[in-house]
């Protein structure tokens, strides 16, 4: 009797709380900001996106959402939700949230910057020397059985030291890239929709026009976020514009990038290789055909796979959501 007692009046509890939807299932110990503040519920599965139907029916009598890319926050959404205060996106863009209308609907939205800063940087590097120096390509060579002798120009790259790096969109992660650049001997170009003087006073780095960068860099980057100017920014006439042995290298988004275009580009040699962590549709199947090009290295949106980032974001999606929640500010909305 004790106990049933004990399990309705912890029922009674949860009920009492503010409800949390996530829609991904996550470690919960990276959550536990929001444990005496609410009664979260979590999609049960790591790496599968929650389905529409069920985001939608647990955005009904949500309080709060944390969410993935994946998920879109929308006007249909949002006008289902008159209880949601607050969206918390496990991520430093927010092209799937409609914040306008969250705004009219007075949801606050935040994101995760700063702490993926560092980490997405390696991994736009890594990328980097990754493509030019033929690293996935030359481990499958010996996977595949292919390494049958020596020979001076096999699997022979492209070098990255003293090279001309140019970066679209010198944001914090560009800065940070082109400081790891900077290591390398690297000539520093940038493009930014407004001149970055810190970045030119601390790295040399030297603003370019878009289309000057595309001609003159080896190595062309895009960091840009994702908005109605910039996609498909990257298309055929930009592609012509670079170098034929420039490589071209891609950790924003996917639709920034024309991808039938730089498909053409890459096939017809007008330029020579591509890096790429994102893609217009994700996943991305075995049969894309970017991913059937030898001189594409290909990657799985891993740009803040970092262990120790991706819980430090989870942990600022739970401690903004708990914050809201308590009638106080995000320490990252919006």
């Amino acid at each position: 009797m004790l106990r049933v007692e004990a399990t309705l009046r912890k029922e009674r509890g949860s009920m009492d709380k503010p409800f949390v939807y996530v829609t991904r299932k996550l470690p919960e110990e990276q959550l536990s900001a929001l444990k005496e503040e609410a009664h979260i519920e979590m999609w049960e599965k790591e790496e599968e996106p929650c389905p529409r139907a069920i985001l939608k029916e647990k955005a009904k009598k949500a309080h709060g959402l944390l969410t993935m890319l994946s998920d879109t926050i929308d006007e249909e959404l949002l006008k289902g939700a008159p209880h949601l205060k607050v969206v918390a996106n496990l991520a430093v863009g927010y092209d799937n949230i409609d914040v306008e209308a969250a705004q009219k609907h007075r949801v606050i939205c935040c994101n995760t910057p700063g702490v993926l800063t560092e980490s997405t940087a390696d991994l736009t590097f890594a990328l980097l020397m990754a493509s030019a120096r033929r690293i996935v390509e030359a481990s499958d060579w010996i996977r595949q059985g292919k390494w049958t002798g020596w020979g001076p120009l096999l699997l022979a790259g492209a070098d990255v030291h003293h090279k001309t790096i140019g970066i679209v969109g010198m944001g914090s992660i560009g800065q940070a890239v082109a400081r790891r650049a900077k290591g390398f001997g690297m000539k520093i170009l940038y493009h930014n929709r407004t001149r970055n003087p810190d970045a030119e006073a601390e790295l040399g780095a030297s603003y370019l026009p878009f289309d000057e960068l595309l001609e003159q860099a080896d190595f062309v980057v895009c960091l840009t976020p994702l908005t109605h100017e910039t996609k498909h920014l990257f298309n055929r006439s930009a592609f012509k514009k670079m170098k034929r042995s420039a490589i071209f290298i891609n950790v924003s988004r996917g639709q920034v990038v024309n991808e039938d275009d730089l498909y053409e580009a890459l096939v017809e040699k007008d330029i020579a290789g591509a890096g790429l962590d994102v893609f217009a549709e994700e996943p991305v199947q075995k049969d894309h055909p970017l991913v059937s090009l030898p001189q594409v290295t290909a990657l799985p949106h891993i740009g803040s796979a970092a262990v120790e980032t991706r819980e430090a974001m989870m942990r600022l999606c739970a401690e903004n959501i708990a914050l809201v929640l308590r009638g106080k500010q995000a320490k990252t909305e919006i």
